[in-house]
């Protein structure tokens, strides 16, 4: 489920529509979570599937720690990727906003936390000079991520959580104890799913694919 103060927008042509943020949404909010509404589909199943229903799942899911495949049932499956993403996945099947989004703004995720099938070139962005997505970007990001998104968690208690109440009640106790500082979060490597299959491919301007990255 995505955030209730979010509309999805067209954005322009060469990416399509996107989720866009209605009002202010503090760092520390829950951007999104999974819910009971939302689909999951096996590996087996997507595989089952004819053609033309697994080019929609590809375009329009996430795939989860399982490999599995999600498909968010709102607008939610229009969060387009960046390069320096607003909202980042935790452990805990949500997401959090990792700095302070204004209105009108788009809500943005890196695709590679979303464990992306295959590299792809992303369009051109404002402050970055890369280019690709690669799916093992976790095993080298995941730090940066982290201290973002532990950074999140100390303003949880002191936003507003209109998600708060679609937690999965399996994760719920271990936010709040996250959020109260009373356990430390896990890392968001937990989200990772190492995809053997998945090719790797060199960076924009001939880095290798394990080149060492900025925080």
């Amino acid at each position: 489920m995505i955030h209730p103060h979010t509309e999805l927008r067209f954005i322009r042509p060469e990416i399509g529509y996107g989720v866009v943020a209605t009002r202010r949404i503090p760092k520390g909010t829950i951007t999104w979570c999974l819910d009971a509404l939302d689909r999951v589909f096996t590996p087996a199943e997507v595989a089952a599937m004819a053609p033309a229903y697994r080019e929609i799942l590809d375009k329009f899911t996430y795939r989860n720690a399982e490999g599995n495949h999600v498909l968010c049932w709102d607008h939610g499956r229009y969060v387009n990727h960046s390069f320096r993403p607003n909202c980042l996945p935790t452990p805990y099947e949500l997401e959090l906003a990792v700095r302070d989004i204004e209105p009108g703004e788009e809500l943005t995720d890196h695709y590679a936390a979303l464990n992306i099938a295959r590299p792809f070139e992303a369009l051109a962005e404002p402050g970055s000079r890369r280019r690709w997505v690669r799916p093992d970007e976790p095993l080298r990001r995941h730090r940066s991520w982290d201290r973002q998104l532990r950074e999140a968690f100390r303003l949880f208690n002191s936003v507003e959580q209109p998600l708060g109440p679609f937690v999965l009640p399996r994760f719920r106790q271990r936010v709040e104890a996250v959020a109260g500082g009373r356990v430390q979060m896990g890392s968001s490597l937990e989200t990772y799913y190492r995809d053997e299959a998945a090719p790797a491919v060199h960076d924009n301007g001939g880095r290798p694919a394990d080149h060492p990255v900025a925080p």
